[in-house]
């Protein structure tokens, strides 16, 4: 990770409440996944400002593979595209303004990916897997986030994927709670 790289993300650290970042533990742990699977393709829902995104591009740096984050806010995407410039890493990303739901259900169905991220709108975390779980390669990964900060809102999705057959799932005590779901 270059130098602007660790000073953006402690920048963005101290906005993290206001922008509803990953903690700096999560970014770490995602970003070691990344590396340690080798994965390439990676699916973000919820771009935010970037923090996360930041994490995910750099490791894809390292694998030498391919974000593509969606965002329904304009204005934070802009700042997640600026982040994301100033730290080298656009070749790495591929963003999309507008419904998570609607994009990766039009314009995104003959992609295949080795990881998936869920961080957006919590309630709709289980149409989210619906939608991305035939997307998702066999020994590929998802990773949602607010497991425990948001454990009512989010509870139809944990239950789904947790009886889902075709996935093994653990939810990590990291902050706010990360459910890290492998296809078998």
């Amino acid at each position: 990770m270059n130098s602007t790289t660790i000073e953006i993300l402690e920048k963005l650290e101290k906005t993290a409440d206001e922008f509803w970042n990953v903690s700096h533990q999560t970014g770490n742990f995602i970003s070691m996944l990344i590396k340690a699977t080798g994965a390439k393709n990676v699916l973000e829902l919820g771009t935010s400002n970037g923090y996360s995104g930041l994490w995910i591009s750099d490791a894809l740096q390292y694998t030498n593979g391919h974000l593509t984050t969606l965002e329904f806010w304009e204005k934070r995407q802009c700042l997640a595209r600026d982040y994301i410039a100033k730290c080298g890493l656009s070749d790495y990303v591929t963003f999309k303004i507008g419904q998570a739901y609607d994009i990766i259900t039009t314009e995104l169905q003959n992609e295949q990916y080795d990881l998936v991220f869920i961080d957006a709108n919590k309630q709709e975390y289980i149409k989210f897997f619906e939608a991305v779980h035939p997307l998702l390669k066999k020994g590929g990964i998802i990773l949602a986030d607010n497991i425990t900060s948001h454990a009512q809102k989010v509870q139809p999705f944990v239950e789904a994927i947790s009886n889902h057959s075709e996935y093994q799932v653990q939810i990590l005590d990291l902050p706010d709670g990360l459910l890290m779901a492998y296809k078998l």
